[in-house]
């Protein structure tokens, strides 16, 4: 059976231009046989799901970069249930079966669409590179894909798994470095982009019109797609969208031993810490095993959070020095954050001055003193100029701290949305059209406190009325509702002509919002996107010194 979203009720009504047809077991003949799916008479969509786009990356192929399937066959083979996710460790992972088998696509139709070339969107999961899925039903692209064909725009949805954490970012030994096989998971999205390009035709797709779009680490992930190989364009896709990610990584980019210590602790935990070849003996370990000395709770070192590394070839430079250099694929972009990023990523209790300097100046993301000093003035303890403004002058109380908002402004602004406006500025000045964004509406279930965090924005583009898995937008009023239909409206128009605006010109549009305008370097424009007003543009001005103080020091201090 499909998950309960798979197959729910169509979410409002309108034109469609493709005619309802009435079919069972839809078909698509791709390069190595055939697969049959699902078809959905609430959605007059075809479902493929489940269908592998790499050979199983377990045994021998562990720790590999992934390989192409080798093998074709006659008769049909079903693509009718979603596969698990993979080995990760957080939430995302608690409602779905995980394995290490899970190389496995997804592709939803419009059905009476399948002999047309459609444009394609394809969903890239955040989750810090240690979580989350493709088949997350948070995810569930059928409510755009059924937006697109009333708005006269219809699009093809494509989402993905990828080998997360110590199972598709595993680094930290010289053996794996010289191996050169690194940063799996982001070969993963590669190869299933290139399996995109080979097959989605068979399902009426246009393999020269792919976006790529993902959200968090999703996003950052867009943003590795945009500048691998030193922004090599292998024509894979045509546009990026990214939602709480960019190209310069959120986190320092570790050298391919910055992870001994966490490697060398699974390894002790493993028969393979005296092995002549400790990497051939963690490849013969059952999955169970590796996976029990990986996911230790309580440990004093999280062994869980790999991420990707600078590794000379996928990532060849830090990713600061490729956007100054314009090594990137110069296609048009969506990029934008939310309000209140820095509530999901500031530590707390911040009651002081003193505890802020603290915390700039120890951890990961550490800043020497005399730029914290510098830092703590751009970023005044002043409730007016800090975030989460729907609590005017309030200051959150215990476990957050009467300092919580100022730190909340900085390590948001240092995560995602300083690296946001240096994308936009970036992409501008090399005259590709970049449409940026502040989301600005916090939806229903959502903490006062916490306001427009981080992930907020995701029901709204995936139109998620419903509330499929996830607050929903319709428990709020008709203005949330709005909202959603004109995001998910102008991130498919987006995927179906590089341009969000293009969807009001068919007549399904009746609203006062303003036109949302390309990103100028001389006139930098975000656009704001808030159920409370009317969506508008905005001057990309705000909190200026201390995003430009952030910027000049992503490369020296940050090391990204």
């Amino acid at each position: 059976m499909l998950r309960k979203t798979a197959l729910a009720l169509s979410l409002y009504a309108g034109l469609t231009s493709c005619a309802p047809t009435n079919v069972t077991g839809p078909t698509a003949h791709v390069k190595n046989g055939t697969y049959q799916g699902v078809y959905s008479p609430e959605y007059n969509q075809d479902y493929f799901l489940g269908i592998p786009y790499a050979q199983p990356p377990v045994g021998n192929l562990r720790f590999r970069n992934p390989v192409s399937l080798n093998q074709s066959w006659s008769g049909v083979k079903p693509a009718t249930q979603y596969s698990g996710e993979c080995y990760g460790y957080g939430s995302d992972q608690w409602s779905y079966p995980v394995s290490e088998d899970c190389l496995y696509i997804n592709v939803i139709r419009p059905t009476a669409c399948k002999n047309e070339k459609l444009p394609v969107a394809f969903w890239i999961h955040g989750g810090g590179f240690y979580m989350g899925g493709g088949v997350d039903q948070r995810y569930n692209i059928s409510f755009m894909v059924e937006n697109s064909v009333k708005i006269g725009k219809p699009i093809i949805g494509v989402n993905i798994n990828y080998r997360l954490s110590a199972w598709g970012f595993l680094s930290g030994s010289e053996e794996i470095k010289e191996s050169g096989e690194m940063n799996l998971g982001l070969r993963d999205q590669r190869l299933a982009l290139q399996w995109v390009q080979d097959n989605i035709e068979a399902f009426g797709g246009d393999p020269e019109k792919v976006t790529i779009f993902g959200e968090s680490a999703g996003a950052g992930s867009v943003g590795f797609q945009l500048t691998a190989y030193s922004g090599r364009d292998d024509k894979l896709f045509r546009g990026a969208i990214m939602q709480s990610g960019n190209p310069v990584h959120f986190n320092r980019l570790n050298d391919p031993l910055g992870y001994a210590d966490s490697y060398n602790a699974i390894v002790s935990r493993t028969p393979c810490a005296n092995a002549t070849s400790q990497l051939e003996c963690l490849r013969a370990l059952p999955a169970e095993q590796y996976n029990a000395a990986v996911n230790v709770t309580n440990a004093t070192l999280n062994t869980t959070s790999f991420m990707p590394i600078l590794d000379g070839d996928f990532i060849q430079k830090r990713t600061s020095i490729q956007m100054a250099n314009g090594e990137f694929v110069h296609v048009p972009i969506i990029s934008g954050a939310n309000s209140d990023e820095g509530t999901a990523f500031s530590p707390s209790p911040v009651n002081t001055t003193e505890d802020l300097y603290t915390f700039m100046t120890t951890g990961e993301r550490a800043v020497p003193p005399a730029l914290a000093n510098q830092l703590l003035e751009a970023y005044p303890d002043d409730p007016s100029v800090n975030v989460i403004a729907n609590l005017g002058d309030a200051r959150p109380g215990p476990p957050f701290g009467e300092q919580f908002r100022r730190s909340a402004s900085y390590f948001g602004d240092q995560m995602f949305i300083a690296l946001r406006r240096l994308t936009c500025q970036t992409w501008a000045a090399a005259g590709v059209p970049a449409y940026c964004y502040r989301f600005n509406t916090i939806p229903a279930g959502a903490s006062a406190i916490l306001g427009v965090t981080h992930f907020t924005e995701v029901s709204f583009v995936f139109l998620n009325l419903l509330g499929a898995e996830y607050a929903s937008v319709s428990s709020k009023t008709q203005s949330y509702r709005d909202l959603s239909r004109f995001m998910s409206s102008s991130w498919v128009s987006f995927v179906s002509d590089l341009d969000p605006n293009s969807w009001r010109e068919g007549g399904t549009w009746n609203g006062t919002e303003e036109l949302w305008p390309a990103y100028d370097v001389a006139n930098p424009q975000d656009y704001v996107f808030d159920a409370n007003v009317t969506s508008h543009a905005e001057a990309d001005t705000w909190r200026k010194e201390g995003i430009d103080l952030i910027n000049a020091n992503n490369l020296e201090v940050y090391g990204r």
